[in-house]
Formats: C-alpha cells, sequence, structure tokens
C-alpha cells in the first residue's frame, strides 16, 4: 500500500547527531521538518565519545550546557598517536570533551521532538526523484510504503548513504588497506594503553565507569574474504587479535558491543545536487581516529541549517545555499588529509619507524603544538569566521537597537 503525504519543506534522512542537530536548527528557524530513520530505536553503542572546543561551543549556544556539564574534560591529544597537551586558547571549552556519542544523540533527540520535529523511525528510504520544485522520497515503513514530498532532502544517513547512492553523487574515494577491530568489554581488569604501537600491531585501551574500550589492528591485517560477510565480528576474533598484538588475554570478559572497521576514505565532489545535499559522513568518510567525523558532520549540521532555513523561507541572497559546499567541502578534505597521515603513523609496520621519529621532534616544539591544537580544535578554518562574523553583527544590531 502507497499513501501520499505532503511532507515538511524539509526531510532529513538519518537520526544520527548530525540529523538530529540538524533538524533543531531548522526547527529553530521555524522550518518544518521530518526525519526518516532505518533503525526502529536509538543506537546504544558509542561509536564517537570526544567533541572539540568548537563543538562544544556551538552545543553550549544551543544550550545543551547540561549535556556537557556531564563530559569529562581531557586536557591532551594526539597526532598519529603521538601524545601531546593542548595549548592554551581562547575559549571557555578549551581542550577535549569525553561524552558517549548516545548521550549526544539522546540530547539533540529529545530536543528536535521538543521544537516539534517529526522523526520516523523504523522508516527507510526506498527511491527518490529530484523534481523541478520539490523531491519526491518513496519510504517504507511498519505501515507499509508512504511518498513524502520535500522542497529539500538532505542525507546525513553515513558513510553508506543511501541517498548518495540514489542521488547519484559522485566521489572521489580510496579503498581500504587495513582493518581494525573494536570492542567495548565488561569485567576486564587490563591497564590503559594509549595509541601503542607495538611489534605486532597497534592497540588502544580505555576503561570508563566499568567498560573497557579496546581497539586492535594487527600489522598486515586487510580486509580480504578471509574474514567472511560484512559485519561486527566475533569477540573471540577481537580476543585472539588482542592477545596477538599485546600478550594480554581478554577472553573472560563480557563484550557490550563488537565492531569492525577499515580505513577506506571518500568524499562527494559536491555537496549538492538540486534540492539535494549531504552533511556527515554521507558526505566525508573515513575511519575513526579522535573524533574528526562527528565534529565535522556537526558543524556541517550548523553551517548548512540557517542557509536552508534562509532559503525556504525565501530570504536567502543569491547563491547563499551553494556556499555550504564551498565552506564546507574544504574543511573535510582537509580533515581527511590529516587521517591519512595519522594513519601512516599509527598503522603502518616498521618502515613507519623514521616517520614516527621525526614527527616526535616536531610536536616538541611549542609553535608546532599550537597549530596542531588549533587544527584539533577545529578553530583553524573559515567556518570559524563566518560564525564570529556573525556573531559581531548580532551584537552591533542588538546594540543599536
Amino acid at each position: 500500500m502507497t499513501s501520499a503525504r505532503a511532507a515538511a519543506p524539509v526531510v532529513i534522512v538519518g537520526a544520527g547527531p548530525v540529523g538530529l542537530l540538524l533538524a533543531c536548527e531548522l526547527r529553530r528557524a521555524h522550518v518544518p521538518v521530518t526525519v526518516v530513520e532505518r533503525l526502529a530505536r536509538p543506537m546504544t553503542e558509542s561509536r564517537a565519545g570526544q567533541l572539540t572546543t568548537l563543538s562544544a561551543e556551538l552545543l553550549h549556544e544551543r544550550g545543551f550546557s547540561a549535556l556537557l556539564a556531564g563530559a569529562a574534560h581531557e586536557p591532551r591529544t594526539h597526532f598519529g598517536g603521538l601524545s601531546f597537551a593542548l595549548t592554551a586558547v581562547d575559549s571557555p571549552y578549551a581542550g577535549h570533551w569525553k561524552l558517549p556519542q548516545y548521550r549526544t544523540e539522546a540530547a539533540l533527540g529529545e530536543r528536535a521532538v521538543e521544537l516539534g520535529a517529526l522523526v520516523l523511525r523504523g522508516h527507510e528510504l526506498t527511491a527518490l526523484t529530484d523534481r523541478r520544485d520539490h523531491v519526491a522520497c518513496a519510504v517504507r515503513g511498519p505501515a507499509g510504503h508512504r511518498l513524502l514530498r520535500a522542497a529539500y532532502l538532505v542525507g546525513c544517513d553515513g558513510a553508506h548513504s543511501t541517498v548518495r547512492r540514489l542521488a547519484r553523487f559522485t566521489v572521489t574515494a580510496t579503498p581500504a588497506t587495513r582493518r581494525l577491530l573494536r570492542a567495548d568489554v565488561s569485567g576486564l581488569r587490563i591497564r590503559d594503553r594509549r595509541f601503542e604501537r607495538l611489534d605486532a600491531g597497534f592497540a588502544v585501551a580505555a576503561t570508563r565507569d566499568g567498560v573497557t574500550r579496546v581497539m586492535v589492528h594487527a600489522f598486515g591485517d586487510t580486509p580480504d574474504k578471509q574474514h567472511g560477510p560484512p559485519g561486527p565480528p566475533s569477540f573471540a576474533e577481537v580476543a585472539t587479535t588482542w592477545k596477538r598484538v599485546t600478550g594480554e588475554d581478554i577472553h573472560e570478559g563480557t563484550p557490550v558491543w563488537l565492531d569492525a572497521f577499515d580505513d577506506a576514505k571518500g568524499h562527494a565532489d559536491s555537496y549538492r545536487r538540486g534540492r539535494i545535499l549531504l552533511a556527515g559522513d554521507a558526505a566525508h568518510w573515513h575511519p575513526p581516529v579522535g573524533g574528526q567525523a562527528l565534529n565535522t558532520g556537526l558543524q556541517d549540521a550548523v553551517d548548512l541549517g540557517h542557509k536552508l532555513a534562509e532559503t525556504v523561507h525565501g530570504r536567502a541572497a543569491p547563491g547563499l545555499l551553494d556556499t555550504y559546499h564551498d565552506q564546507r567541502h574544504p574543511v573535510a578534505a582537509r580533515v581527511l588529509d590529516h587521517v591519512a597521515a595519522q594513519e601512516q603513523l599509527m598503522f603502518a609496520g616498521p618502515e613507519a619507524g623514521p616517520l614516527r621519529t621525526l614527527w616526535s621532534e616536531l610536536i616538541a616544539l611549542e609553535g608546532v603544538r599550537t597549530h596542531l591544537t588549533a587544527v584539533a580544535s577545529n578553530l583553524d578554518h573559515p567556518f570559524l569566521q563566518v560564525r564570529k562574523g556573525r556573531q559581531e553583527r548580532q551584537c552591533r544590531t542588538s546594540t543599536q537597537t
């Protein structure tokens, strides 16, 4: 059964942090929004758990201080596994902020609904047609099929984006060459490991609230057919690989969450095709190395939100919506370059030794740490200048009135 429905001016596909923050931004600007999410319930695992200075500032400005109050302050970061103390920056949220992604997602989801966004869980986009004056979105849900009519459609549906595929966005991609395993495990008593390179591979371990997050890569482990169909690994495989790399036995632990990922990277060549746009991992994807994906995506949502709202309301200056791609695409391109460089430092074999030695010398220099702090805090790109300019204009307007 297929039923027609007059949808909101904006349909967002994906109810992760990026899609939900975008929904909040649009509803704050009084734009009706429908969010389509394939999963029936929110995820409870934490794929990313770190907010940068800029992301924390943006969330604070939007009334999420209670969420941020529960974050743990982290004054250190790393580049390619080489740890260093973040230098001082002019912000009440200087440093990094450790916060499980599911808590960020829950707070954003609650706010989006409070603001009036319609969130359709258990619904999947199956087809779309970009017409001259709207996008026709075919959606399958528990009650059958429906057709949503949207003025604009935004794909916030992750690295394997259905929106990106159906709308035939072109991408520049790098295929996977390495495979990594990740798990949250309870009942373990092992020491924390911060980006350790060992003879057989790379290992990270950190315990919080009784749950240990482990991540491991055995040098030479590639995403080939020997590992079976895509999906999470068995805990036995994680534990065996962990022991092979570290010598520690974690078989007696209880797995809470299991994940396998690779080092595939990609970037949509354009973030907009007519009335269809991409944000977050749907627009740019790479392996997790310090939370860049989550933070870049949240900042995508903020930049796109006001531009799309002005466009929907008919108040946008000519070309305003195109500046979303113009400003955000270079930011993600730089993140992808930094991730690729860090991968070599962390996951390459013994041949990376001289490069790591050189980088250790560079990070000891204050000027290098200052620069890397600005990069890691997201305080060094054009988005910040645009945001500051907008704040200054708002301040002047407030003073004049």
